[in-house]
């Protein structure tokens, strides 16, 4: 069933906010089992949050690159069933197997099993993991989404040929990327000689990978925007081939989320309690707090996902303009997936929804719930049901095939 054919089941805006309750439903219900310290596995803030990064990542193999090869021919909602198990299967395997017990011949510190056996936490394996998801959010799709999936294609590769040559390209670019923003980060931590510190202390004020965190996450949403309620503007006027019009964009991406993290972090005193930046500085100096800015910064990053992409999946891009491509409507959807974003936020931190309805015990006083980072989680974790439906589903039930 092709997205072309699709409609929304009641309509819009029903549609849109039906499958809105439903995702988040979902995500809470879900949450609750596994990461919730009230719930059943209790499995926060590891294994859980490696899990459900790897569990996006790998359906992006699945579905933008293989195609959702080779159960792309089976009806719904079997065909999600089926990539879904198989996601499961798949997330299994290169945890455990390939970065576990394969790259972590090599690299110890990709290895759960060898850092338990040298007395090491086992949890940093899964912050590396976690890492290289993070570093992958962006340089896997970005070959779709800016690059428009060269150098693969234009060919005449079929799947699998096709998607695994996209997923071999994309993974040498991520490894790259990697070693230059991540590996350091390790080099800190178990101060050996064979990895390098830090480079970015002195331009960032902290050693620490937030750093990083603070404006990639602000690339994966320039990123994605660009492909939902952008669609596609403003990268759609830059005329030249591939992969120069990739390139372009891809820089212009980073200069543009390097300057919104740097703005996050200045304007989150404006809101964030006073007491809260004591706190940290009380903790481990000011260095600490330096840390807290760049990882908010991601937090805010975070808070656009739902918005953005709901409205563009589910609410079909709504605006009051008839040329849904129109700058107008550009802006209007722009201003206003800024606008959910805060109220999300609000929700989050001052309704307390990450106290009384993730059972984060230290959310209980306002001062103790910015420090921690755990709103990305969330986020991240609700937007699976909402990518899972689109990528694996095709919108069943919420849209209809149009006859």
């Amino acid at each position: 069933m092709a997205h072309g054919t699709l409609r929304p089941r009641w309509g819009q805006p029903l549609t849109g906010i039906i499958s809105f309750i439903c995702f988040f439903l979902i995500a809470w219900l879900t949450w609750f089992i596994f990461s919730d310290p009230r719930g059943i596995f209790k499995w926060f803030p590891y294994p859980f949050v490696m899990y459900l990064a790897m569990m996006i990542l790998v359906g992006l193999w699945q579905h933008m690159f293989l195609g959702d090869w080779p159960f792309q021919n089976l009806k719904q909602p079997i065909k999600g069933i089926v990539m879904t198990i198989a996601n499961i299967v798949l997330v299994w395997f290169v945890i455990d197997i390939i970065f576990y017990r394969i790259l972590g011949i090599g690299f110890n510190f990709l290895s759960y099993y060898k850092l338990a056996a040298h007395g090491k936490p086992g949890m940093l394996a899964q912050v590396a993991i976690v890492c290289f998801v993070l570093i992958g959010f962006y340089s896997y799709p970005v070959w779709t989404i800016f690059f428009g999936k060269w150098p693969v294609q234009p060919s005449n590769l079929k799947q699998p040929e096709a998607g695994l040559a996209e997923i071999g390209w994309a993974t040498t670019i991520t490894m790259f990327f990697y070693v230059i923003l991540i590996i350091p980060f390790f080099g800190l931590i178990y101060k050996t000689i064979a990895i390098a510190t830090p480079w970015w202390t002195k331009i960032a004020g902290t050693p620490h990978v937030h750093w990083v965190f603070g404006w990639w996450e602000w690339a994966i949403v320039i990123l994605f925007i660009s492909a939902n309620v952008w669609r596609m503007k403003p990268w759609s006027a830059i005329n030249v081939d591939q992969p120069w019009k990739g390139l372009i964009s891809m820089v212009l991406s980073f200069i543009g989320a390097y300057i919104l993290a740097i703005i996050c972090t200045k304007i989150v005193y404006l809101w964030v309690p006073k007491e809260t930046f004591h706190i940290l500085e009380k903790a481990k100096g000011p260095a600490e707090v330096t840390r807290f800015l760049w990882l908010h910064s991601a937090e805010i990053a975070g808070f656009t996902l739902i918005p953005f992409l709901i409205w563009h999946h589910y609410f079909d891009d709504m605006c009051p303009m008839q040329d849904k491509d129109s700058w107008g409507a550009f802006f209007f959807r722009t201003v206003g997936v800024l606008i959910l974003s805060g109220v999300s936020y609000w929700f989050f931190y001052y309704a307390n929804f990450g106290h009384w309805g993730l059972g984060n015990p230290h959310m209980d006083e306002l001062a103790h719930r910015f420090p921690h980072g755990e709103s990305l989680l969330w986020n991240f974790w609700w937007i699976i049901p909402l990518l899972w439906d689109e990528w694996f589903f095709h919108k069943w039930p919420f849209y209809v095939a149009d006859e």
